[in-house]
């Protein structure tokens, strides 16, 4: 009897949950169709809400109304995007107009929080408008799914091939958050910036000593400026990083490991651009100040390409995501750090917005591990990761 006491609470809950979804959805299509109709003389009878998504057909839009249009539907209390979309006037998304309101709201199960749905599983064409005001949901700039200085949740093992920074089996886990605090729109324009912090821990651990040993801890933490304008965006920030080893290493490797006071502040700049076929390129740079050594040369460039499917297959709802970041350093003569991951996400599998992604990995370069950045290494690993 407890076990189906357990069992009956858990489908309540999450009933209530997808009905409270429900309700939003349908609120927001009858908020909307209200603003557009009084607001704006426009009748939309296939508009779509999916999770607090609103896609707009494009042929109901005039170049006049397009952009006011969008910013007063991007003010809506639970919209978190508003995206136009070519595609919508016909195929499956068109049937799915005729739905009512709450049934249409009940099939949006099948897209995440930022992400607009044209035809089954395909996201919808035109970039999404962003809510506005003080902590909104969502984010201008993409993660950078192969950095791996990316601030996100992840757990990984990596196997090291030749040279090692203290053991052949290490595991690596970060903990880190992208949180923007206020965004908004460049004047009358869908244009948008926004401001936050962005934090991570990364740790390293050789999982082949007695203890699992604590090998090496960078702390990263910057306030962040970003913007976008169509399928063009950008991430600026100014950071400090500090490294530090862990107790066990130390005992194990003091009198043959020359330990670095690793501290800097710095600034730098990426750009993205996202083609079709869900396709990006993105590069950009930086420098360090305040460093410590003062010996480290300052100046870096960052680039890479990366595909994250249109399409998911349907019967486990993933999608394919190949991911290449290229970074090369003053410091290391310029030599390149090539950190490349390949897998899936699983759209299903969400936490706080996140989506579950299950990578394998490779890198070859200058450790990015804080303390052995000297150091050339080869691994390969496995790992899950959280990224929105």
């Amino acid at each position: 009897m407890p076990h189906l006491s357990i069992i009956a609470a858990t489908l309540l809950l999450f009933t209530s949950v997808v009905n409270a979804a429900v309700t939003e959805d349908a609120y927001i299509a009858g908020y909307a169709a209200g603003i557009l109709k009084h607001g704006f003389k426009v009748e939309i009878p296939t508009l779509i809400v999916r999770e607090g998504i609103i896609t707009v057909p494009a042929n109901k839009l005039t170049p006049d109304n397009r952009i006011s249009i969008v910013q007063a539907l991007s003010q809506i209390p639970g919209v978190t995007a508003v995206t136009v979309s070519e595609s919508i006037a016909g195929g499956s998304a068109q049937r799915d107009a005729f739905k009512p309101i709450q049934q249409r709201a009940a099939t949006s199960q099948e897209s995440g929080p930022e992400e607009a749905v044209a035809s089954e599983g395909v996201p919808a064409a035109g970039p999404a408008v962003l809510a506005t005001g003080m902590l909104p949901e969502g984010h201008l700039f993409k993660p950078l799914l192969a950095d791996p200085r990316w601030a996100h949740f992840s757990a990984a093992y990596r196997n090291y091939v030749g040279n090692n920074i203290d053991g052949n089996n290490n595991g690596a886990v970060s903990f880190g958050e992208t949180i923007p605090f206020y965004r908004s729109n460049f004047g009358n324009s869908t244009v948008q910036w926004e401001a936050g912090l962005q934090a991570a821990v990364f740790s390293d651990f050789n999982l082949g000593a007695p203890s699992a040993d604590l090998i090496n801890t960078d702390f990263i933490a910057s306030a962040y400026g970003s913007m976008r304008a169509g399928n063009f965006s950008a991430f600026g920030r100014v950071y400090h990083q500090s490294s530090h080893l862990g107790d066990e290493f130390l005992l194990r490797r003091l009198t043959n490991f020359e330990r670095i006071n690793l501290s800097y502040e710095g600034a730098d700049l990426r750009l993205s651009y996202e083609l079709p076929y869900g396709l990006r390129v993105y590069g950009g740079g930086g420098g360090i100040f305040h460093k410590e050594p003062s010996t480290i040369k300052p100046w870096s460039i960052q680039y890479g390409v990366e595909f994250r499917s249109p399409r998911r297959i349907e019967l486990v709802s993933m999608r394919p995501i190949v991911a290449v970041d290229i970074k090369n350093h003053e410091q290391n003569d310029w030599n390149a750090d090539v950190s490349a991951r390949a897998g899936v996400q699983l759209d299903h599998f969400q936490a706080f917005g996140r989506k579950l992604l299950f990578l394998v990995e490779y890198f070859h370069g200058n450790s990015p591990t804080g303390q052995f950045f000297r150091q050339r290494v080869d691994y390969l690993g496995f790992g899950a990761h959280y990224h929105f």
